[in-house]
């Protein structure tokens, strides 16, 4: 029989997973869209811990140069926020229905930790911060560190991803891209952003979705685009061409996918022109 825990705080959700392994609930569409019923869920678990009734993981406050996102906050919620740079705004957009969005959180989409996870280039280009709570106290960890591979991440047992923090930054160039069967409500075959503050060419982020085990960022080869001749494209391609290993399955080839990511990036790079 599975039990059921609905806090109204965190400090009650916290004191629970301290005591006992719970699988943590937020909004719930993966897992409920991965199975018929919970009798053939993939987890085995006898505690299910609700977070949807904690008001504390749902605020979005721009504080100390950061935008802070709770972990709570649905999809939706986060498209209406006047805080939430655009482009974020257009990743968050292009994910699944309005049905889903106004249901589906951050947090779980973080720690769903899914190759195509739709969220992750755009959080992984920013140097997003990941806030983690346990009774034993708080801990930062980069987005890029927290997620170690497919559906796997750095978080223990008794703690809960509370917060995520995006540094308050200005580009001059901000893009967004995702390829998919259509328009709307569809897996990612291959997603991109690609972040540039353009004078001189001081700074320059370019993450890809869906072409590896995780989100590919190098941040090598940014510093590489730095110091070397923007008009540069080929190089550039070929840099990219060899740390991109996607795979194929059923929304997609392998040889689709780092041909589009490709593409993509060399748009991006053309941009500049």
């Amino acid at each position: 029989m599975v039990k059921a825990y609905k806090p109204s705080c965190l400090k009650d959700a916290l004191e629970i997973i301290n005591n006992k392994k719970c699988l943590l609930f937020a909004g719930g569409t993966d897992i409920m869209i991965k199975k018929k019923s919970f009798y053939s869920a993939e987890y085995n678990f006898e505690n299910v811990l609700f977070l949807h009734s904690i008001d504390e993981l749902k605020g979005i406050v721009s504080e100390n140069s950061y935008i802070k996102i709770g972990s709570c906050c649905t999809l939706s919620y986060i498209v209406q926020s006047k805080l939430i740079p655009k482009t974020f705004k257009d990743v968050v957009e292009s994910m699944a229905s309005p049905a889903i969005r106004n249901v589906a959180t951050i947090g779980g989409n973080i720690c769903n930790a899914s190759p195509a996870g739709d969220t992750l280039p755009y959080l992984y280009a920013v140097n997003a911060i990941l806030t983690l709570e346990s009774l034993s106290g708080k801990r930062e960890v980069y987005i890029g560190d927290f997620i170690k591979g497919p559906k796997i991440i750095d978080i223990k047992n008794d703690e809960i991803l509370t917060e995520v923090k995006i540094p308050v930054e200005d580009f001059d160039i901000s893009i967004f891209k995702k390829v998919g069967t259509r328009k709307s409500t569809a897996l990612s075959k291959v997603s991109f952003v690609g972040l540039a503050k353009k004078k001189n060419l001081k700074d320059i982020r370019i993450a890809f979705g869906a072409v590896g085990p995780t989100v590919v960022r190098s941040r090598e080869i940014e510093e590489k685009i730095i110091n070397m001749d923007i008009k540069d494209i080929h190089k550039i391609i070929d840099m990219y061409s060899n740390i991109i290993t996607p795979i194929d399955d059923q929304r997609s080839t392998s040889l689709y996918r780092k041909e589009v990511s490709l593409r993509l990036l060399e748009n991006f790079l053309l941009s500049f022109k």
